[in-house]
């Protein structure tokens, strides 16, 4: 790991961008080299609302970004879509990108670990950063060895914009390692209103719930014969995303790959 790690964050003045800022900014070993925004092309941090004074320059143009600050991270938490475009971006500009973006789908997760690969550079996409949600997917994932009847029950902000959430997800696909499919509930159970149900994952269920006041909340709920298993994580501020950042920031610098969810880079 060097030194100093120099970081560009892409999308600052959202509410998670704000708290990257801060991060970088109180990590000795972190260096904020620059900030992309697509409003603010020409700026420096300072100039923008509810920030500290900062000569940080802001881009618009991710690429001349990288030309000009020479970083080593690119924390990205932005879009599904531009997530993925900055990605592709960073990694062609041997740049190592740090990404809390989710919505990617399996093809360009293919495209983006083959880049990275050939190029020699790590990429973390993490669905989520906090490690208390990571544990909640170990344990759900621990869970169905035992307890194969399972819904997940995700709950967000409104202005969240993917349904299912990354985490929900993630943690569907964990669960798959350790449940053979199977189709829950009443064999001839019928929706009165469509998607009553929730969406369908080989058997499983998932709801989405979308609401001013929540943050990022999930639950996973096991059946079984007289009991009910229930493994809640609650992320009730952002700053609770911070350490799993660090950490991802951290470890990038020594890896030559993809990985996707931060369960994979905690011992």
């Amino acid at each position: 790991m060097a030194d100093t790690i120099k970081i560009v964050i892409a999308g600052p003045r959202g509410r998670m961008g704000r708290e990257a800022v801060k991060l970088v900014q109180n990590t000795p070993h972190f260096t904020l080299a620059g900030a992309v925004d697509h409003r603010n092309d020409g700026k420096t941090l300072g100039e923008l609302e509810g920030f500290a004074d900062s000569n940080i320059p802001v881009y618009s143009d991710l690429e001349k970004c990288f030309q000009d600050t020479l970083p080593d991270v690119l924390i990205d938490l932005t879009t599904p879509e531009t997530g993925y475009l900055h990605t592709r971006t960073a990694l062609l500009n041997q740049v190592r990108p740090v990404v809390g973006t989710t919505g990617f789908n399996d093809e360009q997760l293919k495209e983006l670990k083959q880049l990275a690969e050939e190029r020699e550079i790590g990429v973390i996409i993490a669905p989520n950063f906090a490690i208390g949600a990571v544990l909640m997917m170990k344990f759900s994932q621990m869970a169905a060895k035992y307890l194969d009847d399972v819904e997940i029950m995700e709950m967000h902000h409104d202005q969240k914009l993917d349904a299912p959430s990354g985490t929900a997800l993630k943690t569907a696909q964990m669960i798959q390692q350790q449940r053979a499919s199977k189709k829950q509930g009443h064999p001839k159970e019928q929706e009165t209103i469509q998607g009553a149900r929730g969406a369908d994952m080989d058997g499983m269920k998932i709801h989405s719930i979308r609401l001013p006041g929540l943050i990022a909340h999930q639950q996973v709920m096991f059946g079984g014969e007289g009991q009910l298993l229930t493994i809640r994580h609650d992320s009730h501020d952002r700053t609770s995303f911070m350490s799993g950042v660090k950490i991802c920031v951290e470890t990038i610098m020594t890896l030559n790959t993809l990985v996707y969810g931060l369960e994979n880079i905690l011992d």
